[in-house]
């Protein structure tokens, strides 16, 4: 019976697994170790501790503040608006995109171990790090998403996309429970208290991005490539691609609509710290346990989508989850005009979560899809070039 039963769990255990059944799962994890690596900078700087601490502390008041944090965001995104066409194919025509992507990372990990040291009124002390830290995560979520077509065929690209997302919400999750342990345990209250999360954002994502180092493979280039000069080729395979514009129709007419549903998500991630902090009175323990409830949503988003979204289409799982994302932020926004009671707020968080989870994922897949194999990280650096233009607007507006 006990030999049995282990052999029943072993079967669920593998059935849960999402490597099962890859040709190359050891590279489809530390591919997805790298998404789960810049979570750290995602939330804990992002979404979460370090749009406050500029508001609350760097700043000489909360509105000057909350203005700077929305400059640092809209600028620095437009720099990556204009270097990601660009890097992404002098990516392609050396491949390079592993050291650029691994150069990015250690870059953006090492300036957010130095955002620690920012005291107030160190306005351009924080712009100097802030700003190339942006843009070298955001150049490098690009160049991640380049690997995609390479590691994952049509017919579980939704599946590979889907696993490196839920990763990274997992690595969400146990940053937020190191982050409350942090918190709790130390007593801080304060945003002048979090320079220690910054350093754990960086560290993070150094120590979690080594698998990526190690096991994701670049593919060899075309030696015919390496004889041209780098900008110049880099740019010969750009006016080669706007040539062909009308060869990926499909592709430019996604890219213009989610441009548009990009705006809400990147404005959602960008202010949702202040945001609960200002709109709804949440401290740090509420923000924390509020971040925590969307990315449990988002986690379980991401795992379904990745089950559905190659066998029902990507089109029909982008507009669903769509559909789920409106209702949510729809609901929060009218909660702030109205007096409604509080579980009603945390009823709807869900329904933000899940269009988090979904709409990332499923829209990375779609273009995976549509992208030539040899101008991934050029295709890839025009989806990073919408994704984060939408983030310009929307932190702008």
């Amino acid at each position: 019976m006990w030999f049995a039963e282990r052999i029943e769990r072993g079967v669920r255990a593998a059935r849960l697994n999402p490597f099962r059944g890859l040709p190359n799962p050891r590279e489809v994890w530390a591919w997805g170790m790298y998404d789960l690596a810049n979570q750290s900078f995602t939330l804990i700087i992002v979404t979460m501790y370090f749009g406050l601490y500029v508001k609350g502390v760097v700043a000489p008041d909360a509105e000057r503040g909350a203005a700077l944090w929305g400059w640092l965001g809209s600028g620095s995104m437009l720099a990556v608006v204009a270097l990601s066409p660009f890097v992404g194919a002098l990516a392609d025509a050396r491949r390079w995109k592993k050291k650029l992507l691994i150069g990015t990372g250690l870059l953006c990990a090492g300036l957010t171990c130095a955002f620690a040291g920012l005291g107030p009124g160190a306005v351009v002390w924080t712009a100097l790090l802030f700003v190339p830290a942006n843009i070298a995560y955001n150049l490098g979520e690009n160049l991640l998403a380049s690997f995609l077509p390479e590691i994952a065929t049509r017919q579980n690209m939704g599946r590979v996309s889907a696993t490196g997302w839920a990763m990274g919400y997992i690595g969400a999750l146990l940053l937020l429970a190191l982050s409350v342990a942090m918190i709790l345990g130390f007593g801080w209250k304060n945003p002048e208290q979090y320079p220690p999360l910054f350093v754990l954002a960086g560290v993070w994502f150094l120590a979690a991005g080594v698998p990526t180092m190690l096991f994701l493979r670049e593919r060899p280039s075309d030696p015919e490539l390496r004889r041209e000069s780098v900008i110049g080729l880099a740019w010969k395979r750009l006016a080669g691609t706007v040539r062909e514009a009308s060869k990926f129709a499909h592709l430019l007419r996604f890219l213009a609509v989610f441009f548009v549903y990009a705006i809400g998500v990147q404005a959602v991630i960008y202010f949702a710290g202040i945001i609960m902090q200002d709109g709804f009175g949440f401290d740090p323990i509420k923000l924390t346990l509020f971040i925590l409830q969307l990315t449990v949503t988002a986690t379980i988003s991401a795992i379904v989508v990745g089950r559905v979204q190659d066998r029902v289409g990507h089109v029909r799982t982008i507009s669903a989850v769509l559909a789920v994302w409106l209702l949510g932020t729809g609901g929060l926004a009218t909660m702030l005009l109205l007096s409604l009671p509080e579980w009603v707020f945390w009823v709807l968080s869900n329904a933000v979560g899940i269009g988090l989870g979904g709409i990332g994922s499923a829209s990375r897949a779609l273009v995976g899809v549509c992208t030539p194999a040899p101008k991934t990280a050029e295709f890839f650096g025009l989806w990073g070039m919408t994704y984060k233009f939408a983030g310009v607007v929307g932190i702008a507006a």
